[in-house]
């Protein structure tokens, strides 16, 4: 591992488990992914459904993973679609008590549940994804929809999870994150973004420059910052300058020297870490990340060299599950880091958005196991 595990844990004022309902909740849209195994979209006539969302992903993970308390806040069209997702939901072990359902208009014309198809790719053809989430329920989900004090301070939150894919939905979504990441505070909460730059969604929303501002805003208000180079280079503008293919020290060096730039922007963030990842196929990537506190300066990860990949969708989402864990547990930022880069590193040899690992994988990955036979 990075550091010893005397090495310190950030300062996070984190509420006891005991007073609180949920020790974490994601604030976010949820998919439905039609995805079509080893074939393509276009070529396909069957696809296998998996739910999946950049904000749902973290939580989904933590819930399943490593056997934490969560609950999902979100919004559906009150149809078939709708229940199935929240099925999906349920298998995963996340509350679903905080959806808002949405009577459904017959034909989608004014709400919907959003549809996303993603192929995973192979070799040197890359994976795909197609989104189809225009007038969802969750892009409509305004700030006064949930009772966030209630959720917060009545049933009480160690920690809320949120990110740039839903703030960057619409106008009304930005008002919502920014309304519950102050009613999160105002009650003691913990609260982690991921930056999650996603062109597609900020097309017709103002393109780039509307991305960053939006996310600049939010920031303020964060204590955890996550995200991967292109979240921190196009979606907050602090671009990673002098990066070379691979892992290397100049690498991290320049990711360094990014982490830097944003911690002196935003001295509220209490925790800022990055996911590495150098693409040599859409089979084979260079796998790894870094975490910084004002405790503990910067650490990284285990780097995992020609990691096989077999879906690498929901890798970061994964990351960030690991990493959170990590931080709710109290552990040192060594720790966590390691916990994050080896649950990502898991969730990209199985199928669907979020990680099939188990807890016991993962601490063993994160402290040196390897992918010998076990029976």
């Amino acid at each position: 591992m990075s550091e010893s595990t005397s090495a310190p844990a950030p300062v996070l004022p984190l509420r006891p488990a005991s007073e609180c309902r949920f020790d974490a909740v994601s604030l976010g849209e949820v998919m439905l992914r039609l995805d079509p195994g080893p074939k393509r979209v276009r070529a396909t006539r069957a696809f296998d459904v998996w739910e999946g969302g950049g904000e749902y992903n973290v939580i989904r993970g933590l819930s399943r993973v490593f056997n934490q308390r969560t609950a999902v806040a979100t919004a559906f069209a009150d149809n078939e679609v709708g229940h199935l997702l929240e099925g999906l939901i349920l298998t995963g072990g996340v509350n679903t008590s905080l959806i808002k359902w949405v009577p459904y208009d017959g034909i989608g014309a004014t709400v919907r549940n959003g549809l996303n198809f993603t192929e995973r790719g192979f070799g040197v053809r890359g994976a795909l994804g197609v989104s189809d989430r225009g007038n969802s329920a969750a892009s409509q989900l305004g700030k006064d929809d949930i009772d966030f004090d209630e959720l917060f301070g009545t049933l009480g939150v160690r920690w809320l999870h949120t990110g740039g894919i839903f703030a960057g939905l619409s106008a009304k979504t930005t008002e919502t994150t920014i309304a519950a990441v102050e009613a999160a505070h105002r009650n003691g909460t913990i609260v982690s973004y991921d930056v999650n730059y996603r062109p597609s969604i900020w097309m017709n929303n103002g393109g780039q420059e509307h991305a960053i501002k939006t996310n600049r805003a939010i920031a303020p208000l964060v204590d955890v910052m996550i995200g991967s180079e292109e979240d921190f280079s196009s979606g907050l503008g602090f671009p990673v300058e002098g990066m070379d293919a691979g892992l290397t020290d100049q690498t991290v060096a320049s990711f360094e020297s990014m982490i830097n730039r944003v911690a002196d922007a935003y001295p509220n963030l209490k925790v800022i870490a990055t996911t590495i990842s150098t693409v040599a196929s859409a089979t084979t990537n260079n796998w790894g990340a870094l975490a910084w506190s004002p405790e503990t300066g910067l650490l990284k990860s285990t780097f995992r060299n020609g990691l096989e990949v077999f879906d690498r969708v929901g890798g970061g989402d994964a990351f960030g599950a690991g990493f959170v864990f990590g931080l709710l547990a109290g552990q040192n930022l060594a720790t966590c880091v390691e916990y994050g880069a080896a649950n990502g590193a898991l969730e990209m040899t199985t199928p669907g958005d979020s990680s099939l690992a188990t807890k016991d994988e993962v601490v063993s990955l994160a402290t040196g196991g390897t992918a010998r036979l076990v029976r």
